[in-house]
C-alpha cells in the first residue's frame, strides 16, 4: 500500500562542486579537510559578509597548518580568526582527523550554496564535510523521493553547481523533516521568512534588499534581520527548535 508523502522523512547524502568556494578550491590543492559548522550574520551588514564557523582537519600538525595557509592565501576567504589550537589529541568521532584546528572566517555570502539548497527544500541536519575539492551535506528534503531529481536539477541549475546522490533513506516520522521545522517557527517568523522566499531574497543576485523587505513588513531592518536569523536557525538547525 502506497504510504501518503507526510508519513516518510527522507535523508539524503549529496557529493556538491559549486564555483568560487574557499575550501572547495583549498582541499584540492593540499591534503586535509574542513568541517563548516555554522554561520553568522552580522545583523548590520547589508549582506556584504558572513561569519563561519570551521574546523581544518588532518592526519598530521604539518597537513592542517599547510591547509590553513592554503586557505590564508586564497582570494576568495577572508582573515582566519580565532585560531584554536587542538594539537596531538584525538577528537571525538564527529571530528575526523588526528589533529584539528578551530577557526572564524568572514566571507562573501554570494559563494554560498545553502541558501540554494534550502530554496529548494534541502535542509542540512549535520556539519558540512570538505575534502579533495567537493563538499558533502547530510540533508533532509522536504518533498516526496519522486521529486528529489527534480529538486537537484533546480539547485545545479541556479547554484551552477555539480551534484551527485551519496545516500538516500527514507524513514517513518510522521510528518516532514521540513514540516516540523516550520512549525517551530513563530508566526512573525514564519512571515518573514516565506515572504523572503517569495520576494527573492535567497537567490544570487538577490531579488529584493534588506531594507526592501523590512519596509514591506512594516518593521525595522534591525528587527526584520533577529526574525530572518532565527528562522533561518530553526531550519538549519534542529538544536535551535525552540529557542529564541
Amino acid at each position: 500500500m502506497a504510504q501518503s508523502r507526510s508519513s516518510h522523512g527522507t535523508r539524503i547524502t549529496l557529493e556538491l562542486w559549486h564555483p568560487n568556494c574557499w575550501a572547495i578550491e583549498s582541499t584540492e590543492r593540499v591534503g586535509g579537510g574542513i568541517l563548516a559548522h555554522a554561520i553568522y550574520t552580522a545583523p548590520t551588514t547589508e549582506g556584504e559578509s558572513v561569519n563561519g564557523l570551521f574546523t581544518a582537519f588532518g592526519q598530521t600538525t604539518d597537513e592542517v597548518e599547510t591547509l590553513i595557509e592554503e586557505i590564508r592565501e586564497s582570494p576568495l576567504a577572508g582573515e582566519v580568526l580565532g585560531l584554536q589550537e587542538r594539537f596531538g589529541r584525538r577528537q571525538p568521532s564527529t571530528l575526523p582527523g588526528n589533529v584539528v584546528r578551530e577557526f572564524f572566517l568572514e566571507y562573501d555570502p554570494a559563494d554560498m550554496i545553502c541558501p540554494t539548497l534550502l530554496e529548494h527544500g534541502f535542509v542540512h541536519s549535520a556539519p558540512v564535510r570538505i575534502e579533495d575539492g567537493r563538499e558533502y551535506w547530510e540533508v533532509g528534503f522536504a518533498g516526496s523521493r519522486d521529486e528529489i531529481e527534480t529538486a537537484i536539477e533546480h539547485v545545479c541549475d541556479d547554484g551552477c553547481a555539480e551534484v551527485t546522490v551519496e545516500t538516500v533513506t527514507s524513514t517513518p516520522t510522521g510528518e516532514s523533516e521540513r514540516k516540523h521545522r516550520m512549525d517551530a517557527l513563530t508566526n512573525t517568523q514564519r512571515e518573514v521568512f516565506k515572504l523572503a522566499r517569495k520576494r527573492g531574497y535567497y537567490q544570487w543576485p538577490r531579488g529584493i534588499s534588506t531594507r526592501e523587505l523590512a519596509d514591506e513588513l512594516d518593521i525595522s531592518k534591525t528587527t526584520m534581520l533577529d526574525h530572518l536569523r532565527k528562522a533561518e536557525s530553526k531550519l538549519l538547525d534542529p538544536d535551535d527548535i525552540g529557542v529564541e
